[in-house]
């Protein structure tokens, strides 16, 4: 497959889409597992690889994957629907000028989810709430152990025109576990890091999106110091 973005562009441009997947375009096992191939080489703790990756492409199986992620999805879209993001982030905050639009699209997102080619659940080996000592360095080095992973899967997507939005509502209440006893994920010894969607996008122009100056969350040497 033809490559072209440059580093900076696919950093800067890799969006969380939703309402631009495109529901009727397969996506191949090659791209997966070449996308999957490159992800493969983020850093991970002690080198100790402990990923699984769960790519589900049967129609059934994603329609039972998507109807937990709704009955989850269900418990705070009440409370997002009627939340005012100029309380949320302050009224000139240019994150309250997408408010609408991001409910929007992740509410759409949750009607189409089992309609989407593939679904994929990382997946790391460990439970951070199980450390009975340290749970703060057991949850941060479990997560520092996929996280890196998982975002190099999304940037190679996007590399080779496709998308996708990190998910986690269906981790919410028993979501994890219906979801591990439909996939058989070994719920004791794993931990699901989220639900990823992943198609081709309609169209490939996405840009830069709005953020806040860096400057605006940085410290030096110390937290009341601002750079």
């Amino acid at each position: 497959m033809k490559l072209g973005l440059a580093a900076d562009d696919v950093l800067t441009t890799t969006r969380a889409v939703r309402k631009r997947l495109d529901l009727s375009r397969p996506v191949e096992r090659e791209v997966l597992v070449e996308c999957l191939n490159i992800a493969m080489q983020a850093p991970t703790g002690s080198n100790r690889q402990g990923w699984e990756w769960i790519f589900v492409t049967d129609p059934t199986t994603r329609k039972r994957i998507a109807q937990v992620y709704r009955e989850k999805f269900g418990i705070n879209a009440a409370a997002n629907r009627t939340a005012d993001p100029t309380i949320l982030y302050g009224a000139d905050d240019i994150r309250a000028e997408r408010f609408d639009k991001l409910i929007g699209s992740v509410g759409y997102l949750a009607e189409v989810l089992g309609d989407v080619p593939v679904l994929m659940i990382p997946c790391v080996k460990g439970r951070a709430e199980t450390a009975s000592e340290n749970a703060v360095n057991a949850s941060a080095s479990l997560w520092g152990s996929i996280l890196p992973a998982v975002w190099s899967f999304m940037l190679a997507l996007r590399e080779r025109g496709l998308g996708s939005a990190w998910t986690t509502a269906h981790l919410k209440e028993d979501g994890e576990q219906q979801v591990a006893d439909i996939l058989g994920i070994p719920i004791e010894d794993y931990t699901q890091a989220g639900l990823f969607p992943i198609a081709y996008t309609v169209g490939t122009d996405f840009r830069p999106a709005k953020r806040l100056p860096a400057e605006t969350f940085m410290h030096l040497n110390h937290w009341s110091q601002s750079l």
